[in-house]
């Protein structure tokens, strides 16, 4: 007599605020919410499979991280990302990025593998051509240098940048497809530079790849 399969587990669900939360986070990280658009809660609920009051609870929380603003009884506007946080986050990750590549000279072979490992997978990622997918591979690349460097407090500053990060990867490769393939080069010529033990050379790669980040968002180079 055959054996009796085991009761299927139904597979638990995250809370319906965690839900709404995600769902809205990743359109806007991905610019399928882009800034200006107006989201009410109706469509939202409608959207996910949830009444209000856990979407209501989401835009809370999704308010103070700064990604959009609450207006009673019309919606939440998706903010558009400024010139000035721009400039902001380019300047933060200059003075955290080019302090971590100096530390991380001279290298040891294991965190040379892992960098190696992390360019295979943005370039795995870029021949998919997911941008968001791109985007989260590109910072991976910058988080493991900093997370090197060993200084906790600087790799929980550097971890508050990573949604206005991506947002604004995302915003880049759209605006300037070629980026992909460049960004690519460019941290392969950052590894090489670390592999050599070239503290100046690396820091000035990382100087120019993070710079042209604010002139591509703005869309003035390429």
């Amino acid at each position: 007599m055959p054996p009796v399969p085991a009761p299927a587990v139904p597979i638990k669900q995250p809370p319906a605020a965690d839900r709404v939360y995600s769902h809205v986070k990743e359109a806007v990280l991905e610019r399928r919410y882009e800034g200006g658009t107006l989201l009410t809660e109706g469509e939202l609920a409608e959207a996910v499979g949830v009444s209000r009051t856990p979407v209501r609870e989401a835009l809370l929380k999704l308010e103070v991280e700064g990604l959009i603003k609450l207006y009673p009884k019309k919606g939440a506007l998706v903010l558009a990302v400024s010139a000035q946080e721009i400039a902001d986050v380019v300047e933060t990750r200059l003075l955290v990025e080019e302090f971590a590549v100096r530390k991380a000279v001279p290298a040891s072979t294991a965190f040379l593998a892992r960098l190696e490992e992390l360019l295979d997978e943005q370039r795995l990622r870029a021949e998919e051509g997911d941008l968001g997918a791109v985007a989260v591979s590109d910072r991976s690349f910058h988080a493991e240098i900093v997370r090197n460097a060993g200084n906790q407090i600087l790799s929980k500053l550097y971890d508050q940048l990573r949604d206005r990060q991506l947002r604004m990867g995302v915003a880049v490769l759209e605006a300037h497809p070629d980026r992909i393939a460049k960004n690519v080069t460019e941290h392969a010529e950052l590894l090489d530079a670390i592999r050599a033990g070239d503290a100046d050379g690396a820091a000035a790669c990382v100087r120019r790849h993070v710079s042209r980040v604010k002139v591509l968002v703005r869309g003035t180079d390429r």
